[in-house]
């Protein structure tokens, strides 16, 4: 089975906690510290909602995919990720069914994972990002 999870959902916000907000009144707290991900320009604050993560996306500098984003459609769902086991396997095998990707390798994300987007035109409007968690870990509290 290629996809194993819905690994997180993502949503952009100009501000971490003015975007933490409703997720604090449901009652969650962050799973840690944020963290930068330098290749996508975001900052990152994950709230965990049983096996799956919520995350919140700041942009760290004005060129990143989340500031056009936000320039463009403001603060709310930037896409849906689901886990991989073997991303690259994944990308060949998407690609031969015609799958777009926004570009040609894996990039670095989060907490140590391999990740890659598909073209929202190919995802009918929905950015998906298929993710790769580090061989033999996945996130706290989730199953792999």
């Amino acid at each position: 089975m290629p996809v194993t999870q819905l690994d997180h959902v993502a949503i952009a916000t100009p501000d971490l906690d003015v975007g933490s907000a409703p997720y604090t009144a449901l009652g969650l707290h962050p799973e840690g510290p944020d963290e930068d991900v330098a290749s996508q320009g975001v900052r990152v604050r994950a709230f965990h909602v049983g096996d799956t993560l919520i995350e919140l996306l700041m942009p760290t500098r004005d060129d990143s995919p989340i500031a056009a984003f936000l320039e463009k459609r403001g603060p709310g769902l930037h896409h849906t990720a689901y886990r991989v086991t073997d991303l690259d396997a994944e990308m060949t095998r998407l690609m031969a069914e015609g799958g777009r990707f926004l570009g040609s390798a894996p990039t670095p994300g989060r907490a140590g994972t391999r990740v890659a987007f598909l073209h929202p035109k190919w995802g009918q409007g929905t950015l998906i990002e298929l993710v790769e968690h580090p061989r033999g870990e996945h996130p706290a509290g989730a199953a792999q």
